[in-house]
C-alpha cells in the first residue's frame, strides 16, 4: 500500500499548493462561482478551480487522510504497487458515529428531500477527514475524547487562513485550523455549525453536530446528490482538490456495498495523510505547544585508570513503559440490559401506544448506569413508526440508568413487529420487544337520525341509513363494517325477500362489504329499495371490534281510506257566519 499512498499523496500535494498558489494571486471572479450561504464565492463546477479560496471551503483546503478501501481485485494493476488489503474491519464504523450519519441523513431527508443525502456520503468525508473520529474515541453524547485538529493554515505548503475566531474552536490565536471529526475551519462553522443532538450547543468537536453540519452544507445550493454532477460539485466544495474527490468517491461507493456497527474506539486508525505527514495521533498536540528538541547524549570522558578508552558508553534503551490504560468510560461498563417494566404493547392501527418502552443499562453486578446511549430500533414488515416518524432513536439513559423510547405510532399494517434495545459502542446483547397493531376497531354505533324508514312495495326509501361508530367515547375513524338485511333479530342470515341494495349492475344484493367508517367515524349506506312484498324487515350493521346496530325498517301499501267528512252542526244552529243586527 506504500507505493500507492505515495503516489497519491504526491498528487494532492501538487494539487492542493497549486489552488492555494492560484488563489492567492487571483481575485475569485471565475465562471462557475456562485455564493453559499454566507455569502461567499464557490465554485458550482465538476472539476477543482483555482480561482475558489481555501477560506471559502468547509476545511480550507485542508490535509485529509489518503487510506484507500480495499481493493475489488486480487490483481491490481503493477503500475499501481503492490498494495496491502486492509481487510474487512475497514467495512466498520463505530456506533456511535454511525448513528451520527444515519441521524443527519434522516434529518436531511425531511428538510431538504430533494438534495437526497445518503448517509454513506458522510461516512466518506469522515473517513476522508477524521478516521472516523480517529476510530470512534467518543463518549456517549458523541464528543470526541480529544480535540481533533488540522495544521496550522499558515501558507507554509498550505492555505494562509489568519485566525479567524480568537482560537475560540482550535485553541489557535494566530492561525485557522480545521476542528473536529468532519474538520470544519472556524469561519466556516460559524455559519455552517448545527445542533445535531439537541443539547443547545453547536459544537464542531461533537459528531452529531459535525454531521448534521456536513450535510447542510452539501445540500445548501439545492444541488441533487442523486446526480453526478452534483454530487462532484459538493464534494469538491468541502475540499477543492480532484484527487479529494476521486477518495471520497472510492468511499462512497465501497460503504454502499455494505458496512456494519463495531464499538466506539475501535474503528481502524489512518495511516497516511495528503501533506505526507503519517497517521493519526489519537492525542493531539496542544496549539501553540512548542517541542522541544531532544538534545543528543555526550560521549563520555575516559577517567584516569579507566584503561583510557575513548568510546562512548552506550545509550540505554528508551522507557518501555506501556501508557497508563484510559479510565473506562460508562459505556464500557454495561454488561447487559434489562427491561425496566414495559407493559404491553398494543394498539389499534394508526393510534399511538400508550406504553413507552423503557430499558435501563447494568454493570455485570446490577448497577445501573447512566449517560450510555440506547438505541431503540423497529424491526419488521410493518408501517409502525416512533413519534419521531423515524424507525430508529437513539436516547441516552438517565441519573437511574433507564432510557424512555418515544412513543410508538401503528400504521396501518397489522399484527406484530420488533422493537429491539441495543447499546451503542457495546457488543452486548440487545433486549426484544414485541407490539401488536390490531385493526380499527368500534364499540358503538348508533343512528344520526331519529326518522322511522319506511317505503311502499316497489318503491324506495327516501331516508338513506346514516351511523356513527366511536370507541370508549371517541370517534372509531376508518374502521371496516358490513351491513346485512337478515331474516330475523334470532337469525341473522341474509333474508331473500324485502328491502335490498343495488350492485353495480343494479341488481338487488342485501349484504354490503368492504365498508369503511369515514373520518368522523360516520358512514352512510346506499339507498334501499323494495321489492313486493310487504312487511317489516331488520337490517344489521357490524363493525370490527364488535359493535353491532339493528334497524327496523316498514315496507307498507299506501293508505288510501277516503278521509272523514265533516261533522253535522248540532240541531237549531246555522254554519254561517250570523249576519249583522239590522
Amino acid at each position: 500500500m506504500a507505493a500507492q499512498f505515495g503516489r497519491l499523496r504526491k498528487g494532492a500535494v501538487n494539487t492542493t499548493v497549486a489552488a492555494v498558489v492560484v488563489a492567492a494571486l487571483a481575485a475569485s471572479q471565475a465562471p462557475g462561482v456562485t455564493t453559499d450561504d454566507a455569502g461567499r464565492k464557490v465554485t458550482t463546477g465538476t472539476q477543482p478551480s483555482p480561482d475558489t479560496p481555501a477560506e471559502n471551503s468547509a476545511t480550507g483546503n485542508s490535509p485529509y487522510y489518503t487510506d484507500l478501501p480495499p481493493l475489488n481485485s486480487p490483481n491490481p494493476s503493477p503500475t499501481t504497487g503492490t498494495p496491502v488489503t486492509q481487510g474487512t474491519s475497514e467495512a466498520g464504523i463505530p456506533a456511535t458515529v454511525l448513528d451520527a450519519y444515519k441521524k443527519a441523513a434522516n434529518s436531511l431527508q425531511e428538510s431538504k428531500p430533494g438534495c437526497n443525502l445518503p448517509w454513506e456520503l458522510l461516512a466518506a468525508i469522515g473517513k476522508v477527514e477524521s478516521g472516523q473520529a480517529r476510530g470512534g474515541r467518543v463518549d456517549a453524547n458523541g464528543n470526541t475524547l480529544s480535540k481533533i485538529l488540522g495544521p496550522q493554515l499558515n501558507g507554509n505548503g498550505f492555505a494562509s487562513i489568519s485566525d479567524t475566531d480568537g482560537g475560540a474552536y482550535d485553541g489557535d490565536s494566530s492561525y485557522d485550523r480545521a476542528v473536529g471529526p468532519m474538520q470544519f475551519i472556524p469561519s466556516t462553522w460559524e455559519w455552517a455549525g448545527r445542533d445535531g443532538n439537541g443539547d443547545g450547543k453547536k459544537d464542531p468537536n461533537n459528531v452529531y453536530d459535525a454531521a448534521l453540519a456536513a450535510g447542510h452544507y452539501l445540500c445548501r445550493f439545492g444541488w441533487d446528490l442523486s446526480t453526478k454532477g452534483d454530487l462532484d460539485s459538493a464534494i469538491l466544495s468541502y475540499n477543492n482538490s480532484q484527487d479529494y474527490l476521486n477518495l471520497v468517491l472510492r468511499w462512497l461507493e465501497y460503504y454502499r456495498k455494505g458496512t456494519h456497527e463495531i464499538p466506539d474506539g475501535t474503528g481502524t486508525l489512518p495511516s497516511d495523510r495528503s501533506d505526507d505527514t503519517a497517521g493519526a495521533s489519537p492525542t493531539p498536540t496542544t496549539p501553540g505547544s512548542p517541542t522541544t528538541p531532544t538534545t543528543p547524549a555526550s560521549p563520555s570522558t575516559p577517567k584516569p585508570g579507566d584503561g583510557g578508552s575513548t568510546s562512548p558508553k552506550p545509550t540505554p534503551p528508551p522507557s518501555t513503559t506501556p501508557p497508563a490504560t484510559p479510565a473506562p468510560t460508562p459505556t464500557d461498563t454495561v454488561h447487559h440490559l434489562e427491561d425496566a417494566g414495559t407493559a404491553k404493547l398494543s394498539a389499534m392501527a394508526g393510534d399511538a401506544f400508550t406504553e413507552k418502552i423503557t430499558a435501563r443499562a447494568e454493570t455485570k453486578a446490577g448497577k445501573a448506569v447512566p449517560k450510555v446511549r440506547i438505541r431503540f430500533a423497529i424491526i419488521g414488515a410493518t408501517d409502525a413508526a416512533f413519534s419521531t416518524g423515524e424507525k430508529y432513536a437513539t436516547v441516552l439513559t438517565n441519573s437511574v440508568g433507564e432510557a424512555v423510547a418515544p412513543a410508538l405510532k401503528a400504521g396501518e399494517n397489522t399484527g406484530e413487529f420488533v422493537v429491539r434495545t441495543t447499546v451503542v459502542g457495546r457488543t452486548v446483547s440487545g433486549l426484544d420487544y414485541t407490539a401488536t397493531v390490531t385493526e380499527r376497531a368500534a364499540d358503538t354505533l348508533a343512528r344520526t337520525g331519529e326518522d322511522a324508514l319506511t317505503c311502499t312495495p316497489g318503491g324506495e326509501f327516501a331516508d338513506q341509513v346514516e351511523v356513527k361508530a366511536t370507541y370508549k367515547g371517541a370517534v372509531a375513524d376508518k374502521v371496516a363494517a358490513t351491513a346485512t338485511l337478515i331474516k330475523s333479530a334470532d337469525d341473522a342470515t341474509e333474508n331473500d325477500k324485502g328491502p335490498y341494495f343495488k350492485d353495480a349492475d343494479g341488481k338487488p344484493v342485501r349484504t354490503l362489504t368492504g365498508l369503511t367508517t369515514d373520518a368522523n367515524g360516520l358512514l352512510k349506506l346506499p339507498k334501499l329499495y323494495a321489492d313486493d312484498t310487504t312487511g317489516t324487515f331488520l337490517l344489521r350493521i357490524n363493525t370490527a371490534g364488535g359493535a353491532t346496530l339493528t334497524v327496523e325498517l316498514k315496507v307498507a301499501a299506501a293508505d288510501t281510506s277516503p278521509s272523514p267528512a265533516p261533522s253535522e252542526p248540532a240541531s237549531g244552529t246555522d254554519s254561517a257566519s250570523p249576519s249583522p243586527s239590522a
